[in-house]
């Protein structure tokens, strides 16, 4: 599987954002897709994940209520909608593909990233 995110950009606080993981090969809908994001001088953090059926997701208490992942599995893709950001999300976001979970390890495929920047 080959995951390219699109739709970072800069946004002041409190606006929105929408970003878009597009993937490659017949078997995307086998996997659950988690979102992860990494700010400057920081380790990964979780952001979110949905299940292979867009039946289950969950969220980090940091953005839960804020953010929102969505599927299209006849599609091969995968959203993020990020409401009411704030200074504090600004980081490189991933989407990333495999087992339903917090942990990135979980996770054997990456995209490249796509850099988010709130400012206040």
């Amino acid at each position: 599987v080959q995951l390219v995110e699109s739709g970072g950009g800069s946004v002041q606080a409190g606006g929105s954002l929408n970003l878009s993981c597009a993937a490659s090969g017949s078997t995307f809908s086998y996997y659950a897709m988690g979102w992860f994001r990494q700010a400057p001088g920081k380790g990964r953090e979780f952001v979110g994940t949905i299940s292979w059926s867009g039946g289950s997701t969950f969220y980090a208490d940091s953005v839960k209520g804020r953010f929102t992942i969505s599927r299209n599995n006849a599609k091969n893709t995968v959203s993020l909608q990020m409401n009411s950001l704030k200074p504090e999300d600004t980081a490189v976001y991933y989407c990333a593909a495999g087992a339903y979970g917090a942990d990135a390890a979980e996770y054997g495929y990456w995209g490249q990233g796509t850099q988010v920047t709130v400012s206040s």
